[in-house]
């Protein structure tokens, strides 16, 4: 960084620039508006100077590719030495319409699985029960015992794909369905590879599928940490997610700073069950939403990277440099996807996907143009997986690491961000912690006076959104839609029938109330859910097992 000489002959020829050159032209042209700010509402500066970054040290806050504090990326080479894994988000209807779907995108070039689930999975309940009527494959597919699961993953090959999939409250058991398809392929746990979301705090926070109350859902949480640490070493068992804190309407910062903040409770929480960090550390990854602004984004990243590596380190104390590396998942922000003009939504995920590489993802989902209309046709999601390849292999940008770092405006964003984020944990800790927080409100409020915002921005035109007001047009746009099997969900409750039937009852019995017993007691919970899996027992019947003991959860009537 400049030193005091240099940084005083930046600030005279700055202050020369201003009276002499920039009086001059806004005299005769203004600027096109008062105010310019980002896509979170924060304030743009005109130009950023060496003065803006005058208390930054290139040591302490930049560091170099794969040093501490990873600001410029966690690795040395980033994506000159290995491309981002390209991991397309799919799921619909039933398990074999899916498992169609998957091998569709792998010989398309995906280097990925991603698995989206229905909401009668993601709530825990079998896809004939009565409060899942209506909802079959509709956000993704229904999952409903390991028959299904084994279904979805035939032909796949599990030792050598990493999966991803997006489960939260009933992760456990869906982790457990994986594992044991895998089993019947005869790859073994400690082969696998993957993530399971499983953060159940953005769900009380922003999206809202939670099952049990907070407290024993975390327990779950460090069940399968601690069963992964031991058993699927390669399997990454949480994915703190900022994503959907994002698409509530969450700010930059927001998103950021509430994410971290589960992070570092999900480590409390293993450090509490006695757990040694640098055990369970390496494998904790994240999930960011890549939003419009794209320096914004970019700043979002590095600031989040800097932030984990010092907590973990300094306030955590983890020993093993793999426990300081954030690792993340980037997608595409779907609540920028707009249904007017679902063509130009391309545009809109190219350039989503250019900052999250920019940024320094390790793996990413680009959104299909259709999908604020439905999920996504075999047309839409191979122009987005496409739409990667052409950043990967022609755009340039993989061809040197942090390209825009030392960048002025860049920098002085990650600052502001890395700023933003501490204040939010200082309040939250006013508040008694994560849980407490939750339990007030704290979050819900900050995230819902943020969408407020961003709305009434967009509604009185402060905020233009191409196509929606800005550009619009009348005619109507015309796109294939993803047209699911009809007979889909019949098929679905017949074999979920005759798996009940064909079953050893007697042992679903039996592994059931041992599961009982465990969520009675303190012991790890994850060897009794596998073993009722094996057994075929069902997602619902296993998560009513689970609410016999913990109870169900809801809202707190301050919303």
């Amino acid at each position: 960084m400049p030193d005091r000489e240099q940084l005083n002959q930046v600030r005279k020829s700055l202050e020369d620039w201003e009276h002499n050159q920039l009086k001059k032209t806004l005299e005769r042209f203004p600027e096109r508006q008062e105010e310019f700010t980002t896509t979170s509402s924060e304030p743009i500066n005109r130009l950023y100077t060496p003065l803006d970054l005058e208390n930054t040290d290139h040591e302490r806050d930049l560091g170099l590719p794969g040093e501490y504090p990873y600001t410029r990326g966690i690795h040395p080479t980033m994506h000159r030495g290995k491309l981002w894994t390209m991991r397309m988000f799919a799921g619909f209807g039933t398990a074999e319409e899916t498992n169609a779907r998957f091998k569709y995108l792998l010989e398309q070039g995906q280097t990925g699985l991603s698995v989206a689930f229905d909401l009668a999975t993601l709530m825990g309940y079998d896809s004939d029960a009565p409060a899942a009527l209506g909802e079959f494959g509709k956000c993704g597919v229904a999952i409903s015992s390991l028959k299904d699961m084994e279904i979805l993953l035939d032909g796949i090959p599990l030792d050598k794909v990493s999966t991803s999939m997006t489960i939260n409250s009933p992760a456990a058991i869906i982790w457990a369905m994986y594992i044991a398809a895998a089993e019947k392929q005869g790859v073994r746990p400690n082969q696998l590879r993957g993530t399971i979301q499983n953060d159940i705090l953005k769900e009380y926070i922003a999206q809202k599928e939670y099952i049990f109350p907070p407290e024993p859902s975390m327990r779950l949480v460090v069940d399968t940490i601690e069963f992964g640490s031991n058993s699927v070493p390669q399997w990454n068992t949480i994915s703190i997610s900022g994503y959907h804190i994002r698409e509530a309407g969450a700010t930059a910062a927001q998103e950021l700073a509430f994410t971290l903040a589960d992070g570092m409770e999900y480590v409390r929480w293993g450090l509490q069950r006695g757990l040694d960090i640098d055990d369970f550390a390496p494998r904790l990854s994240y999930f960011f939403n890549a939003h419009n602004d794209f320096f914004e984004e970019i700043a979002k990243y590095r600031a989040a990277r800097r932030i984990w590596a010092r907590e973990m380190k300094e306030t955590f104390g983890a020993k093993n440099p793999r426990s300081w590396l954030m690792r993340f998942h980037t997608q595409t922000a779907g609540a920028s996807l707009t249904a007017q003009q679902p063509e130009i939504n391309v545009v809109r995920v190219a350039l989503q996907a250019l900052a999250a590489v920019l940024g320094g993802t390790q793996s990413l989902h680009t959104n299909s143009r259709d999908e604020a209309l439905a999920l996504p046709s075999e047309q839409a999601v191979t122009i987005a997986l496409r739409t990667q390849q052409i950043i990967a292999e022609e755009s340039g940008v993989a061809n040197t690491i942090d390209p825009l770092g030392g960048s002025y405006f860049v920098e002085a964003q990650t600052n502001r961000m890395e700023k933003q984020a501490y204040d939010y944990f200082r309040r939250i800790n006013d508040l008694g912690g994560v849980l407490p927080a939750i339990d007030k409100g704290f979050f819900q409020s900050e995230i819902s006076d943020s969408a407020y915002r961003y709305q009434r921005e967009i509604d009185q035109n402060i905020r233009r959104v191409v196509g929606v007001n800005a550009y619009a047009e009348d005619k109507h746009f015309s796109i294939p839609l993803l047209v699911m099997d009809p007979q889909g969900y019949q098929r679905q409750v017949n074999r979920l029938e005759q798996t009940r039937q064909e079953r050893d009852n007697g042992r679903v019995g039996q592994c059931l109330d041992r599961l009982r017993i465990a969520c009675q007691g303190t012991e790890n919970t994850m060897p009794h859910i596998l073993e009722a899996v094996r057994a075929y027992a069902t997602l619902g019947e296993i998560v009513d097992v689970m609410k016999g003991i913990f109870g169900g959860y809801e809202e707190p009537t301050w919303i």
